[in-house]
Order: C-alpha cells, then sequence, then structure tokens
C-alpha cells in the first residue's frame, strides 16, 4: 500500500496514525517533499477521475484566480494539480491495484 500526500495535512496524519495503529505496512509519499510525476497524475484521473482529485473547498483553491476557476477542465486541472499539489484532495491510496481519495477510518478496517 502507498499512501500519498502532505506530512503536514490532519487527515493524512490522522489516517497515518491509524494505519501505524493497526499495524499496516505501507509507504508515505509527500507530495511536498518527493513532488508529483505527471504520469503518477494521469494514473489517477483515469481511475477516479480529475474532478475526484481536485479540492474545491481548501484554500489552494480559493487562492486560484477566477478564471482559472470559472473555466477548469480535464487539461487545466491537471496543470494545477501538478503546480500546486496542495490542491489534491487527500490522502491518495494506492492498494490492491485500486485507487482511493480520503481516509475512512470503517471503510480501512476491512483492510486488516
Amino acid at each position: 500500500m502507498k499512501l500519498y500526500g502532505i506530512k503536514n495535512c490532519d487527515t493524512v496524519k490522522k489516517a497515518r496514525k491509524w494505519l501505524d495503529e493497526q499495524g499496516l505496512d505501507y509507504q508515505f509519499h509527500d507530495f511536498k517533499k518527493d513532488g508529483l510525476s505527471e504520469e503518477k497524475l494521469a494514473e489517477w484521473e483515469q481511475a477516479i477521475g480529475w474532478e475526484t482529485l481536485l479540492n474545491k473547498r481548501g484554500t489552494t483553491w480559493r487562492k486560484l484566480p477566477d478564471d482559472v476557476k470559472d473555466n477548469i477542465d480535464a487539461r487545466s486541472a491537471r496543470q494545477v494539480m501538478l503546480e500546486n499539489t496542495s490542491i489534491i484532495k487527500r490522502p491518495v491510496v494506492e492498494r490492491d491495484n485500486t485507487v482511493s481519495i480520503g481516509f475512512n477510518a470503517e471503510e480501512w478496517a476491512s483492510w486488516t
């Protein structure tokens, strides 16, 4: 299992703590430290869609110029996510050839 996110994100912290408490093995990939490749983002877009990945509730989205927000599409969303990884919903989890977004302890409990 591989968990992608930002080290200081509260949801990522909760997810990592929960995984550690359950004794589940995972690798952590920090967007800020380790970056994000265009290929990896394209894999996620194909698996779950750019609309699911793009966090329109956070401060990074609110800071974008209105013309970018008003005209967002798959191509522009990809560029925004590559330039501002903080705008990607977190955590992104790759597990058993699937991709999921967010932390849900009840759902994740089935992994143990």
